[in-house]
């Protein structure tokens, strides 16, 4: 493969992907999605949307990586050189979520230590606000480091850098065929204990009990395509990229049938597990269960807490085993965005690997520090807001137009993606990439835009938003058009001939 480094095994390439879209959202994002969407209800429009837009893009991505046989920026100038800057853009993205994706795990393994004799106390809102984070008062103030994030913060980039330097088939396959599996088991055993507490029949009734009357409002069809783009790590560049190092043969459609279905299976458990255990902090305080249910940060490090505050036995154990298993799922995908980056700078500017992840991954290390200052959350919460929204949804907008309606370019992907797969894609796979997606995710973006011109998020400062939301969010589009506007080297945007193992 023209030198290229390549996967092991199949089984490890899957793994690999399934470990980078298996995130924190699957855990805290996911289960209150659905509960606020329907409960059983939303199930409806989130298979449709797997199979319409999460899938097929997916496959889009899979076969483009194959195909063209680099990271993102190489794929899609040689795809067209026109369009290298989609591909730097998306590795932008990837980049800025890797500054502060990382400070999340970080978080995640220090609670694990808390864990141990709930060293978190009675109130846990106020320890984590206060005591933990040192929140600053007003948002835009940085502050000093803050020791017990920034610690931790630098075992997570010691563990993923490391993974990294090892390469592809010694580093980050080995790494989640270790990850996954851990995490798998842990969370079952989590689930297992939460669905044997008082109260958890409550937590799985409001999780599963549908609401019908919710499946034809737009809004949660809006969600449902929402969790599936988001969940699956589409438009990061990671997908691309990982499968540029699959051999030859490789069955790209069932992988990624593969890649989507574990990913939803494993939101499913995530689901059965918090709201078991929800129904159980709602028994015991004796309050209705909406009174508890959250997402994001406040479940992982508020309510959990909490609940791990009233198990009956082993409060320890659980609460370690809870935050280890974000740990698992934080790492997996944390390391498949930083090779998102390696991959682009290895391939743009002949680095080797080893200083492809010092410079890309310790530049990365180094702004991740400023989200361990005293005003870290609210630089994270602006940052991760904005570049989902106007990075992440609307780059996979822009993607998804570029490939089907300017470059015409899926009936060459179908035909490369049936060469190798048992599965052949037809009229359906045209239809979501041409048509379905584009129109749900372009009216997403207007919706995204008009919300936020409209309203400030959080009622932050205009000033604030300005460079920690916005700035950030068009500097990842600015930055794509500077490093595609570098020239290539001789023949390198050549496709490379495929040999190799069958994968």
């Amino acid at each position: 493969m023209n030198g290229r480094e390549q996967w092991g095994t199949r089984a490890g390439f899957i793994l690999a992907a399934v470990g980078s879209a298996v995130g924190l959202g699957n855990i805290w994002r996911f289960p209150y999605v659905a509960y606020e969407n329907g409960g059983g209800a939303f199930f409806f429009p989130y298979l449709f949307a797997l199979l319409t837009a999460g899938i097929p893009l997916l496959i889009m991505e899979f076969t483009m990586g194959h195909k063209y046989r680099g990271s993102a920026p190489l794929s899609y100038a040689r795809m067209n050189k026109k369009t290298e800057w989609i591909g730097w853009w998306q590795v932008a993205v990837s980049f800025v979520i890797s500054t502060y994706y990382a400070v999340i795990i970080a978080w995640a393994m220090a609670y694990a230590y808390f864990a141990i004799g709930q060293r978190w106390g009675e109130d846990t809102g106020g320890f984590l606000f206060g005591e933990y984070l040192q929140l600053a008062e007003v948002p835009g103030q940085v502050g000093s480091i803050v020791p017990s994030v920034f610690i931790p913060l630098i075992l997570v980039w010691v563990i993923a850098l490391g993974v990294l330097f090892r390469g592809v088939k010694k580093g980050i396959e080995v790494a989640n065929r270790i990850f996954i599996p851990a995490l798998v088991v842990l969370f079952l055993i989590i689930v297992i204990r939460a669905l044997t507490l008082e109260g958890a029949a409550v937590g799985l009734d409001a999780f599963f009990k549908p609401d019908w009357s919710e499946i034809m409002t737009p809004s949660v069809w809006v969600a449902a395509y929402g969790q599936v783009f988001f969940s699956l790590s589409i438009a990061f560049a990671i997908m691309i990229t990982y499968s540029s190092y699959l051999g030859k043969k490789s069955d790209i459609t069932n992988n990624a049938f593969i890649t989507g279905f574990s990913n939803s299976s494993f939101e499913v458990l995530a689901g059965i597990g918090v709201f078991a255990a929800l129904g159980f902090m709602a028994t015991q305080a004796g309050v209705p269960l909406d009174e508890v249910a959250t997402a994001g940060v406040g479940l992982a490090f508020v309510v959990f807490p909490q609940i791990i505050n009233t198990f009956p036995a082993l409060n320890g154990l659980f609460g370690f085993l809870f935050f280890t298993c974000l740990v698992l799922a934080g790492l997996s995908s944390l390391i498949s965005i930083v090779q998102t980056y390696i991959a682009g700078l290895q391939d743009k500017f002949k680095l080797s690997r080893t200083k492809a992840v010092v410079y890309g991954g310790g530049l990365s290390a180094l702004i991740s520090i400023l989200f361990a200052t005293q005003g870290g959350l609210f630089f994270l919460d602006a940052a991760d807001h904005f570049i989902n929204t106007f990075g992440i949804a609307l780059s996979g907008l822009v993607s998804v137009i570029t490939v089907s309606w300017f470059m015409k370019k899926v009936p060459a992907l179908q035909n490369h993606a049936n060469s190798v797969s048992d599965m052949r894609l037809g009229l359906w796979w045209k239809i979501c990439l041409g048509v379905i997606t584009p129109i749900v995710l372009g009216y997403m973006a207007v919706q995204n835009l008009i919300g936020n011109i409209q309203e400030n998020y959080e009622g932050y400062a205009t000033s604030f938003l300005l460079y920690s939301g916005w700035g950030v969010a068009v500097g990842a589009i600015i930055v794509g058009f500077i490093f595609s506007a570098i020239k290539w080297g001789e023949n390198d945007l050549e496709i490379p001939k495929e040999k190799g193992a069958e994968l």
